[in-house]
């Protein structure tokens, strides 16, 4: 099969990491997935590969695909009026995809009092107009049964053997524990369960860092569009824990990056967490040499990462299990090690192009 990949390309967000990931696996398997448009020189396919097989696939040829496949987030649905037009004229109705990588295809749904599917009715409204003015099927990357016509329920993420990281040649540690994200929606269980836990054990730790967006305050343009409440943040906090705030890095090294901490701390916003909505995130954690240490429950960690998900996890216990990581590392990796060999039988990229195949035929 032969499919376009239209979405808005961030490097150091998940989603292009993921679509990478379906390209390279896809010629193994014998299809031709793309991403629509021209070249983009920080867009690169298998980061681990020699340079000149990095070449992620662009192509603008729309009459020599089957499917478009758009990955939704940000403001994709603002797509440029000339190229959606010239899409839905070679793409009819039935062939066209629509991934909802950020839940939209939602009702509006409130958690933890600030964390939301939409602002409100009427932006929800204007996304459910795009949705259907667009056509075709949805697809949720999600492990939750979904009971819609129109709507294909997919883990769609995945996780790669390929990128796990040799622990040979890791650099020695920069950090104790590292948290790598973006602060979007991610407050109130760093400021409520995280940071008191550090408060606990700030003494018997060594350096702690949070690399990515935001940590240290909200955007100026945040708060003329109502989203200042994701971004909230408490830079003094850090300043008195002397937790260090680091700048995101491109999905090529987010890898690398998290493993310069000997733990990982895993966030999920606590809306995605409620409609149990995958993200990249989910595997590449695992893909580091780190240990991961999960905030989500243990019945999701089981449904994601199997039975040995539940002693990653930390809500209820975060000191305790930072700690106990920390003074015993050769155990956590056995565990670490257990995910993984369960990931690679039910989540691995190749499982996930041929579920997308398969969906995609229907």
């Amino acid at each position: 099969m032969n499919i376009l990949v239209a979405m808005e390309y961030r490097a150091n967000q998940g989603n292009t990491h993921a679509i990478s990931n379906y390209i390279r696996v896809g010629a193994e398997l014998g299809h031709r997935i793309a991403f629509y448009g021209p070249p983009q020189p920080d867009v690169v396919e298998g980061w681990y590969l020699p340079p000149d097989m990095q070449k992620a696939r662009f192509s603008t040829d729309l009459k020599s695909f089957d499917r478009i496949l758009y990955v939704y987030e940000s403001k994709l649905h603002r797509f440029k009026a000339l190229s959606e037009v010239a899409i839905l004229a070679n793409f009819p109705r039935e062939r066209r995809y629509i991934v909802d990588a950020d839940g939209r295809f939602n009702p509006l749904i409130v958690v933890d009092g600030y964390d939301r599917s939409h602002l409100d009715e009427t932006e929800r409204a204007d996304w459910m107009t795009h949705y259907e003015a667009l056509g075709g099927h949805i697809i949720k990357p999600t492990i939750a049964p979904v009971d819609h016509p129109r709507v294909k329920a997919l883990p769609f993420f995945g996780f790669s053997p390929d990128e796990v990281i040799d622990p040979a040649k890791v650099p020695p540690k920069k950090y104790d524990i590292l948290h790598v994200g973006h602060n979007w929606y991610r407050w109130k269980e760093v400021s409520q369960q995280l940071l008191p836990a550090f408060e606990e054990i700030r003494a018997e730790v060594g350096e702690i860092a949070f690399l990515g967006l935001w940590w240290d305050g909200v955007p100026e343009w945040a708060r003329a569009t109502g989203l200042e409440p994701a971004f909230r943040s408490e830079t003094e906090r850090f300043r008195k824990l002397n937790i260090r705030i680091e700048p995101p890095v491109n999905y090529t090294n987010v890898i690398w990056a998290m493993s310069t901490g000997r733990i990982n701390i895993f966030t999920q916003r606590p809306f995605l967490a409620h409609v149990k909505h995958l993200t990249l995130r989910y595997f590449e954690e695992f893909c580091a040499d780190t240990i991961p240490l999960l905030m989500v429950g243990n019945d999701l960690a089981e449904a994601v990462y199997g039975p040995a998900g539940r002693e990653l996890t930390l809500p209820g216990r975060v000191a305790e299990k930072m700690l106990d990581a920390l003074k015993r590392p050769d155990y956590y990796r056995e565990v670490v090690e257990d995910v993984r060999r369960y990931m690679q039988t039910h989540h691995s990229f190749r499982h996930r192009v041929e579920e997308l195949i398969t969906a995609l035929s229907d």
